[in-house]
């Protein structure tokens, strides 16, 4: 910070200039990390929206009532969407995201087991599962427990069977997991913890604006929300296939005494009474309103054509890398998040070749591969990124670097 500051203009200039050094968010060549839907109505939407609740703080529920109930009625449609019953009590929160989602549940996971009189309370989660599992159980003193995954992919219930005792706090099913796109079995991952009184956390931080709608289109979509027994909690990005901007995400709990363990309150300052439900104090008003905004704009019929329109995309893409016989899909993915792996080509250097035509694939590392993110503005470009990706299969070199980073 300079000691007479900048003028309006040069700061502008320069943000418009750094930023041009970014990825393009509206060029439909990326493929994760953001959800555009390339409609000019979603986006004035969200923009009118965001400036209007700019500078609201939604800490007090007191101060901004009005926030606070456009925060309840967000938690409610989520709640209907993951077939939560309808109580008397808020059930859940919004957060931040789906780390901060996932940090919170492990937390009253972990309440709940030492309220039991558990000594050494556990996490067991397949190795697919977010990395947030293991940055809860840093934070929060509790112990992961990884297991291996089975020929396709997801949880190997047999070594899951193992792992699982009664020290176990919660048991981690993703619907679907990012690594891969691929739905663990929640029905039989629940049973499980159940059998031994755990709690049973379902990851739908992508799915959860993806599975529901993909039901409503006529797809199979094997249970796993709040209809399976023995699920105790869901976390939901609303900033992923919601479409809304970051970050916009919710906690629902099975049982309304559960948010008991998640609210923390604080009365021994000099000004009164300091309550929050997340681990954020001040949180921004804008991901709150933006979320009420696109949810009450484009209902159930409007998530479901953007869904329609996004599978159409991924199943494209798929199908063209079922009819190469170089590269092959990993596992069975539900819906539009996809991986590729080879034992013929080099994939990383196909991510390289791709890049230099202008594309961004993500990396897996494990199997090394590809990994794409599908949104509704994919549409526009499928057919270029079809013809380009052939060609880099069959035209390109070894890689050069061997980094990946989640996207």
């Amino acid at each position: 910070m300079n000691l007479q500051g900048k003028l309006y203009g040069e700061v502008i200039g320069e943000l418009k200039a750094r930023k041009s050094k970014d990825p393009d968010l509206n060029s439909a060549h990326l493929f994760g990390l953001v959800y555009p839907t390339g409609r000019e109505d979603i986006e004035s939407l969200v923009s009118e929206v965001s400036q209007m609740y700019l500078f609201e703080n939604a800490l007090n529920p007191f101060k901004f009532p009005e926030l606070a109930h456009l925060e309840e009625e967000v938690i409610t449609t989520v709640s209907n969407l993951l077939s939560r019953k309808e109580t008397s009590r808020r059930g859940g929160a919004m957060t931040s995201g789906g780390t901060e989602s996932i940090l919170l549940s492990m937390n009253v996971h972990k309440a709940r087991a030492c309220a039991k009189g558990i000594k050494s309370p556990k996490i067991v989660a397949a190795t697919s599962a977010h990395p947030a599992y293991a940055k809860a159980a840093s934070y929060f003193d509790l112990e992961l427990i990884q297991i291996p995954l089975d020929n396709s992919f997801r949880p190997d219930l047999d070594a899951l069977k193992e792992a699982v005792t009664e020290q176990t706090a919660v048991v981690i099913a993703s619907a679907f997991c990012y690594p891969y796109g691929v739905m663990d079995q929640v029905e039989e991952i629940a049973s499980i913890a159940q059998s031994v009184g755990a709690g049973c956390h379902v990851d739908a931080c992508i799915g959860g604006f993806v599975l529901p709608f993909l039901e409503r289109l006529g797809k199979e979509v094997p249970p796993f929300d709040f209809r399976v027994p023995g699920v105790t909690s869901i976390s939901a990005d609303v900033h992923k296939y919601g479409y809304v901007p970051k970050g916009a995400s919710v906690i629902l709990y099975r049982d309304d005494d559960w948010m008991d363990h998640q609210v923390f309150l604080y009365d021994k300052w000099g000004s009164g009474l300091y309550g929050s439900a997340s681990i954020a104090g001040a949180r921004p008003g804008a991901p709150i309103a933006t979320s009420w905004a696109v949810m009450a704009y484009l209902g159930v019929t409007g998530y479901c054509e953007l869904m329609k329109s996004v599978m159409t995309v991924s199943d494209q893409f798929s199908d063209l890398v079922r009819s190469t016989d170089q590269v092959e899909l990993v596992g069975n993915p539900i819906g539009p998040v996809v991986a590729l792996q080879s034992d013929q080509l080099d994939l990383f250097g196909v991510g390289e070749t791709m890049e230099k035509k202008g594309w961004h694939l993500n990396r897996n590392t494990s199997p090394r591969g590809l990994h794409l993110m599908f949104s509704p503005i994919h549409e526009k470009v499928i057919d270029a990124l079809c013809s380009d990706f052939e060609e880099a299969v069959n035209n390109h070199e070894n890689a050069n670097s061997e980094q990946a980073r989640y996207s």
